[in-house]
């Protein structure tokens, strides 16, 4: 059976008609280790072997082997065959084919504003996993085997129905157990027909601007706020207008000459400052959804982890028939990679906004949907928050004890005692930007404040997540991390 390697040997063969034939596969063999099409460390095929899928002479192939072999690209290993290099020679870089077509249309000039605007603005981190990453939980400490059992058992009796593509909103199991664990953690009264269950938050915001706004209709979101947010219905064409927060939260503008059609909230738990909305700010925004007959998105992200106190119940709860969409995700209770987040929708949008979610998107992951559910009501997630929360907590506690002591109490302003990260002030005339740079350099991973803000007036900070990093680790990782606070600021080139 002929090899992917063949198959894409055979193609750029077809390309190249000038020059003798070994000197063509060398060219080909050399551009695809450039490329990364044959990765460092791969086993190549043995020279009577590729000539014969190739239906090539064997002199061919090893005369084009022979050529990679002198200068570096791969090597030999006795009894074990031929391997591409980890490390490339001098000059690999250099141009194969000296007539290479020029590009005549520039990538950024394929885009539309939007999309421009957006690649402007993005946020998205390369890395995802380290101190101090803030919003990711210790995804270690999932029980992987109990979850696995319970999707073998699923698997061995699915039926062919939970195969297919979703068609009502996502799995009614799942609908039925989050209607159950909602009611009792978050005071969230619903039925499972008004649960969508969707692929992280960034979907459901994608769905509502999608269905509730036209271009050029108005968004409130706060100021700072998530940056994922933003993005997601600037390139909707929705007009984001932010609002300032403090330590109440989301403070409503007295009078707007537009009003808004979305009035996007954090409420228990301000991202990134962790304010903590007041009920009168409460009632306040929900009589203005009512006047400006506008909807309130929820974002309740991380609310499970409360350290000290009650639990504060959602906004969705405050009075019936409120013009709130509710949103929350398993991102940072179980771990981010299981992409399943939900909406909680008045029943006045439910069964159209279900309509849209299947057109759009197409829902599926069943099988993991259904695992979920059953982990939710064996009370395995509730173990699963209570054993994290205490985890948690302790690493919080350690963190700050460390900006404590090292850096005074004008460093460390949240007390809201919840939370996935802190926020750690930093004087205004500090460069959040180029810390943030300088410590990510030395594998302390931490996020600027300041690009938070889409208004001039920034607060300077970095945003230090401590769930996914162990005790013992945090000391060290902050010790690095105050060595790039008080190491020169680098001179930007002129």
């Amino acid at each position: 059976m002929r090899s992917l390697l063949t198959d894409m040997l055979l193609q750029h063969l077809s390309a190249r008609t000038e020059g003798p034939l070994h000197r063509r596969l060398y060219d080909c063999i050399r551009l695809a280790i450039l490329d990364g099409d044959i990765r460092a460390g791969s086993r190549l095929p043995p020279t009577r072997d590729l000539a014969i899928e190739l239906t090539l002479s064997r002199n061919t192939v090893s005369a084009a082997y022979e050529q990679l072999l002198a200068e570096g690209y791969i090597f030999t290993r006795a009894g074990s065959g031929t391997f591409v290099t980890d490390h490339m020679p001098d000059g690999a870089m250099a141009p194969v084919n000296e007539q290479q077509p020029a590009c005549e249309r520039l990538a950024g000039d394929e885009f539309s504003a939007r999309g421009a605007n957006l690649l402007a603005r993005s946020g998205a981190s390369p890395h995802q996993w380290g101190a101090f990453m803030p919003g990711v939980p210790d995804v270690s400490s999932f029980p992987h085997g109990l979850w696995r059992r319970i999707h073998s058992r699923l698997i061995r009796r699915i039926k062919p129905d939970y195969l297919t593509y979703s068609r009502m909103g996502g799995s009614p199991e799942l609908q039925q157990a989050l209607v159950d664990y909602l009611r009792v953690a978050r005071s969230v009264n619903c039925g499972a027909e008004q649960i969508i269950i969707t692929e992280g938050t960034h979907q459901a915001v994608d769905l509502l601007a999608k269905m509730l706004c036209n271009p050029g209709d108005r968004a409130w979101i706060e100021e700072p706020s998530y940056w994922g947010m933003r993005n997601v219905l600037t390139i909707n064409g929705v007009d984001v207008q932010p609002v300032p927060v403090d330590d109440q939260g989301l403070k409503p503008p007295e009078g707007s000459e537009t009003p808004p059609r979305l009035i996007c909230v954090t409420p228990s738990h301000q991202y990134p400052t962790g304010a903590v909305m007041s009920l009168q700010r409460r009632q306040r925004l929900l009589a203005l959804a009512q006047e400006h007959n506008a909807w309130v998105i929820e974002d309740d992200y991380d609310s499970e982890f409360r350290f000290s106190g009650n639990p504060i119940p959602a906004l969705q709860s405050l009075t019936p028939q409120a013009p709130v969409i509710y949103i929350g995700t398993f991102s940072k209770t179980l771990y981010p990679g299981l992409r399943i987040s939900y909406m909680v929708l008045p029943q006045t949008l439910a069964r159209e906004m279900r309509v849209a979610h299947a057109e759009l998107y197409r829902g599926g992951h069943w099988i993991t949907q259904l695992a979920l559910a059953q982990f939710i009501a064996e009370g395995h997630y509730a173990s699963h928050i209570r054993r994290m929360r205490l985890l948690y907590g302790k690493r919080r506690a350690v963190l700050s004890r460390l900006i404590l002591a090292h850096l005074g109490p004008d460093a460390l302003r949240d007390d809201s005692n919840a939370g996935l990260h802190l926020v750690m002030s930093l004087p205004d005339e500090a460069d959040d930007i180029l810390l943030s740079q300088a410590a990510g350099r030395q594998g302390v991973y931490v996020r600027p404040l300041s690009t938070y803000y889409l208004g001039s007036a920034r607060k300077k900070g970095l945003l230090l997540g401590y769930a996914c990093v162990d005790e013992e680790q945090i000391e060290s990782a902050f010790m690095t991390l105050l060595a790039c606070m008080t190491q020169p600021a680098p001179v930007e080139p002129r």
